[in-house]
């Protein structure tokens, strides 16, 4: 399996230049990717531009959002020519995990109909799909870059509906978790791998989950504090969310184990504190030092 961490890009009031630091920090401690959160009414850094400067700072380490939310970014050919730039910038390392979204105020804040949310991003993701394929749209032809890879970056899909699994059978290379644990992972990768089956697609779907991580001093509140804030419009869901928090060396090493024995290929540990010294930390906790 591999291990993944998460930039710190959603904690509100980190300075902008951190994430630079974290970004080379974690290509140096020899984590498989960097990972971002996406929302719109909160105060993190928007997760487009954000992965752009971290693969304008590395070499080798991937890129993935998990997950970007799609339906209230517009049409599928802009976003299409602005994660293709990303990629182009890193050399072909990005990995786009994209879902439908659940945050209301988020689609109020952008004037997106949040009951249609569903047939919106059908249509953006096809629409991606024929952007990256390079069809023509107008005078000059395609809408470029074009993709680093043929097809365009990998897309994982987010979300635990029937909807969202036919999505990923349809468009996509895999399935991400957004929340929850070792057995909800279980659960869901069960169901990507029927979809896939069921599409007559070849190979397996790549399966991926996100944990919480805050290590050393006073861990378990900053993982209150900032999961609290996060989440807090989930109610008492948020509550569980905290307390599946990994905030010791034991529980960092018992989720990993958990993880893999469960199928997942990638589990990207998403920080709560962000001081650059927790990469060290987490890498520690991971097994990768």
């Amino acid at each position: 399996m591999d291990i993944s961490i998460g930039l710190p890009s959603t904690i509100p009031g980190i300075p902008g230049r951190l994430v630079l630091d974290w970004a080379t920090a974690a290509e140096q401690a020899g984590f498989s990717t960097l990972g971002t959160l996406d929302r719109l009414v909160y105060g993190n850094l928007e997760t487009v531009p954000t992965l752009a400067a971290a693969a304008a700072v590395t070499e080798r380490i991937g890129l993935t959002t998990a997950v970007l939310i799609g339906p209230y970014r517009g049409n599928g050919a802009l976003l299409a020519k602005q994660l293709a730039t990303v990629d182009s910038i890193a050399g072909g390392r990005l990995t786009v995990g994209i879902a439908v979204g659940g945050r209301q105020d988020d689609f109020e804040a952008t004037a997106s109909p949040y009951g249609r949310r569903g047939k919106a991003f059908d249509a953006q993701l096809a629409e991606m799909r024929a952007v990256w394929a390079g069809e023509p749209r107008g005078y000059a032809g395609a809408i470029g870059p074009a993709p680093v890879r043929p097809g365009g970056p990998p897309l994982l899909i987010g979300g635990g509906s029937p909807a969202a699994f036919r999505r990923m059978a349809a468009f996509g290379a895999g399935w991400v978790l957004g929340a929850g644990g070792p057995d909800a992972f279980a659960a869901g990768a069960d169901q990507a791998r029927q979809a896939w089956r069921t599409a007559g697609r070849d190979g397996e779907p790549r399966l991926v989950a996100i944990a919480y991580v805050s290590l050393g001093a006073d861990a378990e509140e900053h993982a209150r504090r900032y999961l609290g804030d996060y989440y807090g419009f989930l109610g008492d869901f948020a509550t569980r969310i905290i307390g599946a928090a990994l905030t010791t060396r034991q529980k960092v090493a018992d989720a990993v184990a958990a993880f893999t024995a469960a199928g997942c290929d990638e589990l990207i540990l998403f920080p709560c504190n962000p001081d650059v010294r927790q990469v060290t930390l987490t890498a520690d906790a991971a097994g990768l030092s």
